[in-house]
């Protein structure tokens, strides 16, 4: 098994993919695997619009086409009308993981109570070659860090696990490869049983 992790990275923003103004979503999220990652990885980015059908082919065309094993989405899970992020995801993925969702906005409330909006959501979608998980994150650069990293007091420790704890795990039991992290940024966890030698 090819042990690099490809992750998909999807944009989605009405102004951005305009050009409206620079998009910071695929930016920080590849900062922040750059910090988090100490296994190998790569990234398909896109940067797309508010529209049902696109974000569905984007979708579909990284995880069937692309091989990806991960994807990371950034806009859209608001509710405004033009927030169809979580409705393309549902549309194409068979299995819905809740507690991404919860997660993320337990972690949000710390900061904004407008987090009780956001409609962010985790997925799994199968196909032909194996399976991808699909999470659709905030929009905004700072509550993607937070999400994904979770919150750590004054001493660095954790106090409310970010959702990238747990996402190597998931990887391992859909197929994907063993993805490790660095423990100064967010520390996978995996059971005893599921852990390699030296772990």
């Amino acid at each position: 098994m090819n042990d690099e992790l490809v992750i998909g990275l999807v944009s989605i923003s009405d102004r951005a993919a305009g050009g409206v103004y620079a998009d910071a979503g695929i930016p920080s999220l590849e900062a922040w695997l750059g910090r988090a990652l100490a296994s190998p990885w790569r990234a398909q980015t896109h940067l797309i619009a508010d529209e049902q059908a696109l974000i569905e082919q984007t979708l579909i065309s990284l995880i069937d086409d692309c091989g990806c094993q991960l994807v990371l989405t950034t806009g859209g899970t608001g509710p405004a009308l033009r927030d169809v992020t979580p409705e393309a995801t549902l549309a194409v993925t068979h299995m819905v993981l809740p507690g991404f969702g919860e997660q993320m906005r337990q972690i949000s409330l710390h900061f904004v109570p407008t987090a009780i909006l956001s409609r962010q959501i985790g997925a799994i979608r199968r196909h032909a070659k194996g399976a991808a998980l699909v999470v659709n994150l905030p929009g905004q650069p700072k509550a993607i860090t937070e999400t994904l990293e979770g919150l750590k007091g004054a001493d660095g420790k954790t106090i409310v696990p970010g959702i990238f704890a747990a996402i190597p795990y998931c990887i391992d039991l859909i197929g994907g490869p063993y993805v490790e992290t660095n423990a100064e940024v967010v520390s996978a966890f995996r059971p005893k049983s599921a852990r390699r030698p030296g772990q």
